[in-house]
């Protein structure tokens, strides 16, 4: 699967647009993973589990053909656990369990244990195909 939106998160979109329902997430939470997260989520996590609380801007120009959102503020994970290197995310509407919202790229960074790791502003993107 490449990134993107998970299936659950695009039905409550299409329901909102279609059906005349509300869809709100209070608080996306960012995992980190060394390749694609895969359709559940769930796939390559890091060695570091624990899910950070992450903002985006408002929806801007992607990629040809794409809109995209970047975290707003930059997302840190303290004593760090594992050395990897991070390649993708995949974000929750809760710290732990929770439901899987979709998946995205970070630029790619290598972290050692017990260092602090921090994703930059604008470094975790999250994009959507459109007419173009």
């Amino acid at each position: 699967m490449a990134v993107g939106m998970a299936s659950a998160t695009a039905d409550a979109i299409l329901n909102a647009i279609g059906n005349n329902t509300s869809y709100v997430i209070a608080t996306p939470y960012m995992q980190l993973h060394t390749a694609e997260p895969g359709t559940a989520g769930t796939t390559s996590v890091a060695t570091e589990t624990s899910r950070k609380l992450v903002s985006f801007g408002a929806p801007q120009a992607g990629a040809a053909g794409f809109r995209k959102i970047v975290n707003d503020a930059a997302v840190t994970w303290v004593a760090i656990a594992g050395s990897q290197d991070a390649t993708h995310f995949s974000l929750w509407d809760a710290s732990t369990s929770g439901n899987y919202l979709g998946s995205g790229v970070i630029t790619a960074a290598a972290y050692t244990a017990g260092d602090t790791y921090n994703i930059a502003i604008g470094a975790a993107e999250l994009t959507l195909p459109i007419n173009t």
